[in-house]
């Protein structure tokens, strides 16, 4: 019980800031009806609980079920095995993502099963490449440069159109399901590394997982073209009354009861075989693990509910009223004071600030990651509004973005590239994808853009400042190191030539 207070209140953290932006603007700038903000609200407090659950669900179950699987691969020593296992748990993984499945109701050019299962199977492939990397000491920073390189080489000859989604699926598919169980595999597979860079190396598989649903969307957009979808405007549902509220909530129940259980259930199944066939976990984790499994499925189904049903429409209705009004410019210093909130409020991050301050030794603290991280990503969305307003393509910024965030890994320390590259996904959270999405989509509505060139890409923009942020605190400690090392090589000059002085004497 006490653990499932702690996520909720990570929770609240985390959607409490943008609840509050919401209201704030509904009284100041645009006029919101009643309904709206119930139904708002109401949302508000699925996805709260929600995420409490959903959290708790995945700490309890998927992080024992990545060390286990990852443990279970090494010790059979049969590459073909690892391979084959990687590839299926990241398969199974993505697929019940919910940050993916938010992503997937928005992007009308492709039915929701393919993008999800595209994107999977690029998660599978590129966990598999980012498996044998640590295996075979591959250094990151080498080989996120050929990748990167082979990604915009393939943007070139996709459609124009679909490149934000493309990014954006990156950005989304590391998320709250995918990360605790592919940082867990990646503990597994270093601990039977006995060299000293075996730990640094536990880092960077959500860095190589992440490039392959970019990858593999591009691929798709060659054969689906989004500007045959048509995208039509947010519909609120009228309700006057607290029953009429509760009653839009529990019609949409089935329908994300059944999409929750279809992803859940192939990842119970595995979980069932490998214990099955190993007898991995003792009864009492058995048994805390099946109920880490049943609150990871009320979570999922309260989460989409809560984003679907009263989250997103409000993020889509206010973005649509800005920009419909005389203070659509002041879009962008709002998308600043949402993102500076948003990178805050999410708990991967902290969790993420506190561990560069134990591997640094306290010469980068927690505080001024904070700060990094908050001023990278609210640049990064007031970037976002800015590119919805004037309609700049995304190209333009993500090639020098991306050109800059290689360059550094070969200037900093091999652990702060893994941290930076993984903390991309980890920045681009629930709130990314359930609130900024939806506020770009209304306000690329409201001025007659393209939604898919426009509105999406906002994710990519977010889940790219980390990059760039967090290698620009690895090259300051870099700088304070090699200062402190002088200033050591100067004193210990300095006592030499006294020695001498003193046996001159």
């Amino acid at each position: 019980m006490e653990n499932f207070r702690e996520k909720v209140k990570e929770s609240l953290a985390s959607v409490l800031p943008i609840t509050m932006i919401v209201l704030i603007l509904s009284v100041v700038m645009v006029p919101v009806e009643l309904g709206a903000v119930n139904l708002f609200l109401a949302g508000a407090v699925f996805l709260i609980v929600g995420m409490g659950f959903f959290q708790l669900g995945a700490e309890m179950s998927m992080t024992p079920l990545g060390q286990g699987i990852g443990g279970a691969l090494i010790r059979k020593r049969k590459l073909w095995l690892i391979i084959a296992g990687c590839f299926v748990m990241g398969v199974l993984i993505t697929i019940s993502e919910p940050d993916l499945q938010v992503l997937a109701n928005q992007v009308a050019a492709i039915p929701n099963h393919v993008i999800v299962m595209t994107v999977a199977v690029g998660v599978g492939i590129f966990l598999v490449a980012a498996v044998l990397r640590i295996l075979y000491k591959v250094r990151l920073s080498k080989m996120l440069t050929v990748m990167y390189m082979l990604l915009f080489l393939v943007a070139l000859v996709t459609p124009s159109d679909f490149l934000a989604v493309a990014f954006d699926a990156g950005g989304v598919t590391t998320g709250p399901m995918t990360v605790p169980f592919i940082m867990a595999l990646g503990i597994g597979f270093s601990a039977s590394r006995s060299d000293k860079e075996g730990s640094n190396d536990s880092f960077g598989l959500i860095a190589l997982s992440s490039v392959g649903p970019i990858l593999m969307v591009l691929l798709l957009g060659i054969f689906y073209h989004p500007e045959d979808a048509v995208y039509t405007a947010v519909s609120i549902p009228e309700v006057t009354t607290t029953q009429d509220v509760a009653r839009e909530f529990l019609k949409a129940f089935p329908q994300y009861f059944h999409e929750v259980m279809i992803s859940m259930l192939p990842i119970i199944a595995v979980f069932l075989l490998f214990q099955l066939k190993t007898g991995k976990y003792h009864r009492r984790q058995f048994l805390r693990m099946c109920v880490g499994f049943v609150y990871t499925i009320v979570g999922l189904i309260l989460f989409l509910t809560g984003v679907n049903i009263g989250f997103a429409p409000m993020g889509s209705l206010l973005g649509e009223s800005l920009a419909a009004s005389a203070f659509k410019w002041f879009l962008i210093p709002i998308g600043v004071i949402v993102g500076y909130y948003i990178v805050k409020a999410e708990p991967a991050v902290q969790l993420l600030n506190h561990q560069v301050e134990d591997i640094t030794e306290g010469m980068i603290s927690h505080k001024q990651m904070n700060l990094c991280l908050s001023a990278g990503v609210a640049c990064a969305v007031g970037l976002a509004m800015l590119r919805v307003l004037t309609g700049v393509r995304i190209y333009w910024i993500l090639l020098p973005g991306y050109l800059l965030a290689i360059a550094f890994s070969y200037r900093v320390p091999s652990v702060f590239v893994g941290i930076a590259f993984d903390s991309g996904g980890v920045a681009s959270g629930p709130m990314t994808s359930t609130f900024l999405l939806p506020l770009t989509m209304g306000v690329c509505t409201a001025i007659g853009g393209n939604v898919v060139t426009d509105a999406f890409g906002v994710v990519a923009l977010v889940a790219l400042a980390p990059l760039i942020a967090i290698q620009i605190m690895g090259l300051l400690y870099n700088y304070k190191m090699k200062k402190k090392e002088t200033g050591v090589g100067s004193r210990m000059l300095e006592d030499t030539i006294i020695e001498l002085e003193d046996d001159d004497i």
